[in-house]
């Protein structure tokens, strides 16, 4: 089975054969790492290309606003589970004050908000302040690991 990322540096698209290492992975067009153990800030249409092409994998969303408390408050600990998390989970941020569309598209009511994805599809959601562990053990739990 051949698992597809997008690239955090040039947005694209890397096919990686099952028994290639995806954490130490670099970009077949500009030649960065696939992974940094830290979370992605993107924007709608980065969150769409993240969700249409990584298969074989998962995409976790931090839906977060600037001027919410308790996402500042997780943003720590949401940076402290990618790097445990990371390569077998692509953790993302959408900013929902410069997103809002993207943010509603996802239907999110209440921030900060979590929403996990694999192959495109929605697998998890959950909403609230958690630390590293809880947001890694959910996240584990949703995906079967």
């Amino acid at each position: 089975m051949t698992r597809q990322y997008v690239c955090p540096a040039c947005g694209a698209t890397n096919r990686l054969p099952e028994q290639r290492d995806p954490s130490v992975a670099k970009c077949g067009k500009c030649r960065e790492a696939l992974f940094s153990g830290a979370p992605l800030e993107v924007t709608g249409s980065g969150l769409a290309k993240h969700r249409r092409d990584t298969k074989g994998g998962a995409v976790l969303v931090d839906v977060w606003a600037p001027w919410c408390g308790p996402c500042r408050a997780m943003a720590p600990q949401y940076a402290a589970a990618a790097g445990r998390l990371e390569p077998r989970v692509r953790l993302l941020k959408l900013n929902s004050e410069a997103e809002p569309n993207a943010a509603s598209a996802l239907g999110v009511s209440g921030i900060p908000a979590l929403i996990l994805f694999q192959d495109g599809i929605e697998v998890g959601r959950k909403a609230g302040l958690m630390s590293a562990d809880q947001i890694v053990t959910w996240t584990e739990q949703v995906i079967g690991r």
